[in-house]
């Protein structure tokens, strides 16, 4: 096996530095909180400051495979065709201005509490399926993007091994602790990226082999053909929008200390995956312009394979780049793909140990239990993660299916259940089967999926599977409400649960205890309304006044109930 020495020993630095302020910032939560519940954990008591913010939600895209995803893309299609550095920071302008306020405010502690709060345990359930299955996909393309930077340093290892001792390492080090230590190995992680491949910039431009990228910019800037256009379209608005409804972003907004501060935390963090995103883009280019028979690499190896292609950025610090240059750069983009790895695998596991497992099937579920239910979460996630990495050939493919499901079915469902108030679990049940036939019955060639529907050269078919799913929420909720208000249909049929045959249950998802986030949360009005009826409540409950003991006694019976 042959062996860089240089970057294991990079490597290894990296990732000890990484692991040791994971530990540190796990005891700084201990030292804080003398016996932390699963709200510590999961948002760090939403005490994340204004800096350490902006590194931390920058790093929800800003990655592993992010990076060699840019640099991939470039080398292969032009930038042209590199979308997901401007569709992300887009989506992160948007999440601010559309979502970030009225979540935070709301101080919910995942992003499934609004959907069970409205419509009910089991529907937030179900709506868990693709948040999780986004989750994962998105962890196997930063394992994915581990495993090349490994398997460029052990040159004689397999991508399939490099991946699955990715996850192992990934796995072991997520079990440090929650958002704390998430939050300050981002901003080691962005520090890593931003100085090691600045850093290496500048060398491999000036190696011998390497044409003025200037005069190949027509090479590697790209092409698109008019016919082209409507996709182009379609993928950008799947980014942007699909980007939005995840647990790893709403765990850094619901962790911001206030809701001003949340959005502002967005909209930094759009700048940020702007400037992140350049040094790779510089080093597509460079690789674009590249006589590679003036370098060491192996020329017996197609440089345009697919996976060469995928190793491009390891592949030009390795051969364009000073050795010692080349291996700061591999281990800075090694161990930052670990750590953003982390925050993916605890947003899955917190999402299954809060919002389906306690809230779903043990509803007398005990903190310690919860916990443990979250770390056993954290192996299964990555388990499948890593499976997922090795099937899939490129990780630009595992870019687009991280966003293509939640882009269809929950970016509308979140935007009803935060603007559209008559929206009930009918028409959220409805959306969601449609939704996710209409995705399957268009095809997915990465998947071998056949299409079945064609909606012609000139329609976005994602888009109009996601408008589809929107417009069936609305109609079926608006319908189902009619006709059971007005007593159309028996109240019998109510089998949801959620119009008029309403049980004496109620579903306390708000945690927070003070009394301007009491008054924000629980503004509730008759039972006969689809925004209270989803909370199953069954007696009209006046609203919470100015009055200090009456919010506490409202605390006290959501708290006992």
């Amino acid at each position: 096996m042959v062996v860089h020495i240089g970057g294991l020993v990079a490597v290894v630095c990296f990732y000890i530095l990484i692991l040791m302020v994971g530990i540190w910032a796990g005891r700084k939560q201990k030292s804080s909180e003398k016996s932390p519940d699963t709200e510590e954990i999961m948002l760090a008591g939403r005490n994340i400051g204004l800096l350490v913010g902006i590194f931390t939600m920058t790093a929800t895209w800003v990655g592993g495979a992010y990076i060699n995803g840019t640099a991939e893309q470039v080398f292969s299609t032009g930038l042209v065709a590199c979308q997901a550095p401007l569709g992300y920071a887009i989506s992160l302008v948007v999440g601010g201005l559309l979502f970030a306020r009225p979540m935070r405010n709301a101080g919910y502690v995942t992003m499934l509490d609004p959907f069970q709060r409205k419509y009910g345990q089991r529907m937030g359930g179900l709506l868990f399926i693709p948040a999780l299955l986004g989750e994962v996909f998105w962890s196997a393309a930063i394992l994915s993007a581990l495993g090349a930077t490994i398997s460029v340093i052990f040159t004689d290892v397999s991508m399939t091994a490099s991946i699955i001792i990715s996850a192992a390492v990934v796995i072991v080090y997520t079990l440090f602790g929650g958002l704390y230590s998430v939050a300050y190995t981002d901003v080691v992680q962005l520090g890593f990226i931003f100085i090691g491949l600045w850093i290496a910039v500048p060398f491999a431009i000036r190696h011998e082999g390497v044409g003025n990228i200037i005069s190949t910019w027509p090479e590697w800037r790209g092409h698109m053909d008019k016919s082209q256009i409507v996709e182009w379209m379609d993928s950008m608005l799947l980014l942007i929008f699909g980007g939005i409804p995840w647990q790893v972003y709403f765990q850094r907004v619901l962790s911001a200390k206030s809701a001003k501060k949340a959005m502002y935390l967005s909209f930094c963090a759009a700048v940020g995956c702007i400037l992140l995103a350049m040094p790779p883009v510089l080093i597509g280019a460079i690789a674009k312009s590249t006589n590679w028979s003036m370098t060491d690499y192996d020329i017996k190896k197609d440089i345009t394979s697919p996976e060469a292609t995928k190793l491009i950025l390891p592949l030009v610090l390795l051969h364009l780049c000073p050795k010692f240059i080349a291996f700061m750069g591999l281990g800075a983009v090694s161990a930052a793909v670990m750590s953003s790895a982390d925050s993916s695998v605890l947003s899955a596991s917190s999402m299954f140990a809060r919002n389906v497992w306690k809230l779903v099937f043990r509803n007398q579920a005990s903190e310690r239990e919860v916990l443990l239910v979250m770390r056993l979460g954290i192996f299964l996630v990555g388990a499948c993660a890593a499976g997922i990495g090795i099937l899939v050939s490129s990780i630009y493919v595992l870019w687009y299916l991280c966003s293509d499901l939640v882009y269809v079915i929950l970016f509308p469902q979140l935007l009803c259940v935060v603007y559209v108030p008559h929206t009930n679990t009918y028409g959220s049940l409805s959306a969601y089967i449609i939704g996710f036939l209409f995705r399957i019955l268009i095809g997915e060639p990465s998947l071998s999926i056949p299409t079945l529907i064609h909606f012609g050269p000139y329609v976005p078919a994602k888009t109009l599977c996601m408008l589809i799913s929107l417009t069936t929420t609305l109609i079926v909720s608006l319908i189902t409400k009619i006709l059971f208000e007005n007593r159309i249909i028996s109240p019998q049929l109510d089998i949801l649960h959620c119009l008029v045959n309403i049980p004496n249950e109620i579903l306390p998802l708000k945690e927070s205890t003070t009394i301007d986030e009491l008054q924000q949360s629980y503004r509730i009005t008759k039972p006969t309304s689809t925004t209270l009826g989803q909370q199953y409540l069954s007696e009209p409950i006046m609203m919470i006044n100015n009055s200090y003991s009456q919010s506490q006694d409202t605390l006290n019976t959501y708290t006992n109930s």
